[in-house]
């Protein structure tokens, strides 16, 4: 099990705000790994680095062993790298089998086409159900279920989820992180971006804390979950 995803020392700028300072963490190939951390410590940053929406100005971004720090994003989707990013960007005045078909724009072969869109709907099946409503007249939930499926429908090598749980109801929150880990069992390396820390420390193999743009602790996920100052500052426990 190789490194799939590696960054070093990386930092990233927002104009004159260091947002970045000095980020190093790997994934590897089958692995769920999760950031945590409070609003503004740079887990969406990291995210939007390693996907070439922001450039590194300092540092290296790696995946499948090529540099990509410096590379388009169009171009790392391509290279198998998928983005749910937070609030869904899901397009509302599209059905959802429109939405699924934009996320497999640099996908040239049909039956890969049909066998992505097959897993979908096996994973999501109120989609199926829904494949020709508007995305805008989707609930929150299915909303997130159309990013999600709209993600895979690339076969990615590694899907990175920006809060994929906000906003849902709780019974919704339990099928969004059962799918993950189902998606994980059929072989996507997830990188997950979650508020609900108990939750995501729950399904992943190993976390990273974040804090104003840099990284104070690293740990495999059980081990995080019992850490004293990971259950005060994000599991509520005192």
């Amino acid at each position: 099990m190789g490194k799939l995803l590696e960054l070093t020392n990386v930092h990233s700028y927002y104009g004159h705000i260091h947002a970045l300072k000095g980020i190093s963490l790997y994934v590897n190939e089958g692995e769920i790994v999760t950031l945590i951390g409070s609003n503004g410590a740079g887990k969406s940053t990291t995210l939007r680095t390693i996907s070439g929406i922001i450039h590194a100005r300092e540092g290296s971004v790696n995946f499948d062993g090529k540099d990509i720090t410096h590379i388009e994003p169009h171009t790392v989707v391509s290279m198998g790298l998928g983005h749910v990013p937070e609030g869904r960007g899901i397009f509302p005045k599209l059905t959802v089998y429109e939405n699924l078909e934009m996320g497999a724009f640099t996908v040239n072969d049909q039956k890969a086409i049909a066998e992505r869109l097959e897993l979908v709907f096996e994973l999501f099946p109120r989609l199926k159900e829904r494949i020709t409503q508007f995305g805008g007249t989707l609930s929150g939930g299915e909303q997130q279920m159309l990013a999600i499926g709209r993600g895979l429908m690339l076969n990615p090598r590694i899907l990175m989820l920006d809060e994929p749980s906000m906003g849902l109801a709780p019974v919704l929150v339990d099928l969004i992180f059962d799918t993950i880990k189902r998606l994980n069992d059929k072989g996507t390396t997830i990188l997950l971006v979650e508020q609900n820390a108990l939750m995501a420390l729950s399904i992943a193999h190993r976390g990273y804390v974040l804090q104003t743009g840099g990284i104070v602790l690293t740990d495999d996920a059980a081990k995080l979950k019992k850490n004293e100052m990971v259950q005060k500052t994000y599991l509520g426990i005192e």
